[in-house]
């Protein structure tokens, strides 16, 4: 069966999805179960990505990238997310925050910083999340203070992707205390992983997309030029705010291809199961499983689309973002669920597609804000 078919794909992105689809077809699923079992960082992969130039290339031309837009993102995180989650997590990481520094940074900070990132040379990250606040973004804690011509920064980050890895973040801190403007409190830097004060270790080992690593990271007295503030200061949150427009529409595509790829593993397993002297296939409860979960994710996908022309146009994008990611990613979840269940017994076995999908459906509907989080902004942005 084809799920992903491109006629809901612009015809702009049509030829990123294909590049993609073939890119994980030899490099992405080969390898999954191998690198899910180690719970290794897939560096060979990540290499083979920039090679075939499908890392990091939402980055603009003119910083060395191929500048996709929203759409072609999409339809590339599609395919990678069907082949599996953990690599293709570790391949969108690989520029991770780059688009608050070429959108609001100086040229200066963008030839620095984002080009070495375009051109393979470097990794980069971005460190929101803390120990203790996950989702309030206004509730950060650690702190930058500015002193002459540095900026001084104290505090921990929690679950960054590439903390250890990358070679610059891109670090959400606080930078004021006015209780009268609780978004006007934070502000966004640049940040050398190789700096004085800053140190990172992994996470220990999580039990789904084992093959993208986190990090808790410790900034002691942490010194970086002042020069590496991004924007203005006490614009964070702001600028924050329109980059996870775009990211939750990239994450309802991770939901999507994970979500394709429970359906499709559960329609081959059915039509070729035998139980009480033919394939449970014909079976209507069967039958009925399998046509939900076929509706609900057309339904997920044909919402996805619609949010990704809006956010692109700034169509009231924080309402269509939200919705997309809550249903795409939830959708995933209980698909996956029903396509384990055809599976049976089966489906508990480390070496099958669908215990690895069963797993990792689970992270989405957290990162990039949780869905009830989520379900607040559709509540407060619906058009009325």
């Amino acid at each position: 069966m084809e799920l992903l078919e491109d006629s809901i794909v612009p015809e702009r992105a049509r030829g990123v999805k294909s590049e993609a689809r073939e890119f994980a077809d030899e490099h992405i699923e080969p390898n999954a179960e191998e690198y899910f079992r180690a719970g290794e960082y897939p560096w060979e992969v990540l290499e083979a990505g920039k090679e075939a130039g499908l890392v990091a290339q939402d980055i603009p031309e003119e910083w060395g990238g191929r500048g996709f837009d929203l759409a072609q993102l999409l339809a590339l995180t599609e395919e990678f997310y069907r082949a599996d989650a953990g690599i293709a997590l570790t391949l969108q990481l690989a520029s991770f925050g780059c688009e608050i520094t070429y959108d609001y940074g100086t040229d200066e900070q963008c030839e620095e910083f984002v080009r070495p990132v375009a051109e393979g040379d470097q990794l980069s990250g971005l460190a929101v999340s803390e120990p203790e606040t996950g989702s309030d973004l206004a509730g950060m804690e650690t702190r930058a203070e500015r002193d002459g011509d540095e900026y001084v920064l104290n505090g921990e980050k929690y679950w960054i992707g590439n903390g250890v890895e990358a070679d610059w973040i891109t670090v959400y801190a606080r930078t004021g205390d006015n209780e009268d403007n609780r978004y006007g409190n934070h502000s966004l830097f640049i940040v050398p992983t190789d700096a004085k004060g800053y140190e990172a270790e992994h996470i220990p080992e999580k039990m789904a997309m084992r093959a993208s690593k986190q990090a808790h990271i410790t900034f002691e007295d942490c010194r970086i030029p002042a020069e590496n503030l991004i924007g203005a200061e006490g614009a964070g949150f702001m600028l924050l705010a329109d980059f996870f427009n775009h990211g939750r529409v990239i994450v309802a595509g991770h939901g999507l291809g994970m979500a394709a790829a429970a359906i499709e593993e559960g329609w081959a397993f059915a039509h070729d199961r035998e139980e009480f002297g033919r394939t449970i296939t014909e079976f209507q409860a069967v039958q009925h499983g399998l046509a939900d979960a076929i509706t609900e994710f057309e339904s997920a996908r044909a919402l996805t689309w619609r949010a990704c022309e809006k956010v692109a146009d700034r169509d009231n994008e924080g309402y269509w973002a939200a919705m997309a990611k809550t249903k795409a990613t939830e959708t995933a979840t209980e698909v996956a669920e029903q396509c384990m269940q055809l599976h049976g017994g089966r489906s508990v076995l480390e070496d099958r597609k669908i215990a690895r999908v069963y797993r990792d459906v689970r992270i989405p509907v957290i990162y990039e804000g949780v869905n009830e989080v989520q379900r607040n902004l559709i509540y407060r942005q619906t058009p009325r």
